[in-house]
């Protein structure tokens, strides 16, 4: 029996999909395939091997040390797994005992810009064939479960911000003598002065970074829609076709990871990092809209075919369905419980800043991109949805999805009500954003429904190991060094 078997995962479809992309691999004359996985932090990590070898492993999987499932943002391992008793509360993890990498047949790319080396996505199970709870791809196939069971999936688009610098001088990341844990980043320069929002002069400064962005996400097959100048010095846009929420999130992560590698290979730095240690910068948001699909009809769940009765703009049910309108109130309900899964670094809390384009407060608007919640569209139209502003580019797109979920559901099944929009959002009103990671943190353990959705297990798992961060964080002298080498480097 194979290892996928024994997971009770592989059946005649899968076996037929393990075929053919043997053949795939043998005719392509791929040498190396690249198995990868999301970790805690949404940052790609995995195992290379040759094309025998992953053939073999389609069935088998591939070994990894369980720790990887265990490390901050430093790769510093939060549980003293050799200690008798220190990973009591993570069954299966103490030791460094391995776990198995078990890819998807299905997932298999061409890595562009690199000789014969596919790619496969993958997600870990524990030796004796149970999957592994703490799996953050997991988790959200698990909230969509939850969702199915209501007659609904979820649609989701991504809009996108980071930065791109061009390479100066790699001395500093790897001279062996400033090697350190982590390391330092690379001295770079900007590919455009900011201050010039989608301004086609910029666009053609950038012109080189932008193109590579953009053949290796088409090389890829993402649903990249545009590339833009965005405001700070440069930081640039890319906006993404709206698709199914798993789909959404695995192209995340797989665009992240890709650009990053494509363009170092060219000269050049990109972060997701929300604010780069620079002086003068502007922050990155990751603005997530989302909708609910009626499964049966395919429909647009949030759209309703006139304003309700007496209704004005300030009212979500004069735009958004009563779905739409409970969702809507769900989100806002555990706003607070969410920010730490939609911004997870102690460096994205400093978004949170007045007349940014960033949110402060737990409200919603129409059409206002002050507020933390967006309503977007109008009685009527197909592509009404719901914008999510309050997530940082480098969040992890699994656990920012299924917070929503968590929420929207809970306003689903209390039939909560909305309050009215807010057309002035930095005015002071409305409860205030989680202001740190501690705090946010603190909102999340602190807030049963999400608690319950996501599993009270991997909320103190992933309390522990934002916790690690913080710990570090308070003990570092230089708080800007810390960010420079933990978030600009890796990130």
């Amino acid at each position: 029996m194979t290892f996928a078997e024994r997971c009770g995962l592989h059946d005649a479809v899968r076996e037929q999909a393990c075929l053919d992309l043997a053949r795939d691999i043998e005719a392509s004359g791929t040498e190396l395939v690249r198995f990868g996985w999301c970790d805690t932090h949404g940052l790609l990590r995995g195992k290379t091997l040759t094309a025998a070898a992953a053939i073999r492993a389609l069935r088998d999987g591939v070994g990894m040390v369980g720790t990887l499932m265990l490390k901050d943002t430093a790769d510093r391992t939060a549980w003293k797994v050799f200690e008798p008793g220190a990973a009591a509360d993570l069954p299966g993890f103490a030791g460094a005992a391995n776990l198995v990498l078990l890819p998807d047949p299905c997932s298999f790319v061409v890595l562009p810009g690199l000789v014969r080396t596919g790619w496969l996505r993958c997600q870990p199970w524990f030796a004796h064939g149970a999957p592994v709870p703490l799996d953050t791809r997991r988790v959200l196939q698990d909230a969509l479960a939850r969702l199915a069971q209501t007659g609904h999936g979820m649609k989701t688009g991504l809009e996108v911000e980071f930065h791109i610098y061009r390479i100066t001088d790699t001395r500093p990341q790897l001279d062996p003598e400033l090697a350190a844990w982590p390391g330092l980043p690379p001295a770079v320069e900007m590919i455009h002065p900011g201050y010039n929002l989608q301004s086609e002069a910029m666009s053609d400064l950038a012109d080189e970074p932008l193109r590579i962005v953009q053949r290796t996400a088409q090389a890829l097959g993402l649903p990249l829609q545009s590339l833009e100048i965005e405001l700070g010095p440069s930081q640039v846009e890319a906006v993404f076709d709206a698709t199914d929420a798993l789909t959404a999130a695995d192209q995340m992560v797989l665009f992240r990871n890709a650009v990053r590698q494509a363009l170092r290979r060219a000269g050049y730095h990109a972060t997701f990092m929300c604010r780069p240690p620079f002086p003068h910068i502007m922050s990155s948001g990751w603005h997530l809209h989302q909708s609910l699909v009626h499964t049966p009809s395919g429909r647009n769940a949030f759209v309703r075919e006139a304003p309700a009765p007496g209704s004005t703009p300030a009212d979500a049910r004069h735009t958004l369905s009563d779905i739409g309108a409970h969702w809507l109130a769900g989100l806002l309900a555990h706003a607070r419980a969410m920010t730490v899964l939609c911004t997870p670094t102690i460096n994205g809390f400093a978004r949170f800043r007045p007349n940014a384009l960033a949110p402060q407060a737990v409200l919603w608007g129409q059409d206002n991109r002050g507020a933390m919640l967006r309503v977007v569209g109008a009685a009527g139209d197909s592509a009404t949805r719901i914008e999510n502003r309050v997530g940082e580019p480098a969040a992890n797109p699994y656990l920012y999805m299924a917070a929503q979920i968590h929420a929207g559901l809970d306003g689903l099944a209390g039939a909560l009500t909305p309050p009215p929009a807010c057309e002035a959002p930095y005015a002071g009103e409305g409860e205030k954003i989680p202001a740190t990671l501690a705090e946010g943190l603190a909102a999340l353990q602190g807030d049963d429904a999400l608690c319950a959705g996501l599993g009270a297990d991997f909320v103190r798992y992933f309390c522990r190991i934002k916790q690690h961060e913080i710990d570090r964080y308070a003990a570092a002298e230089d708080k800007v060094d810390f960010e420079r080498r933990e978030y600009f480097s890796r990130t």
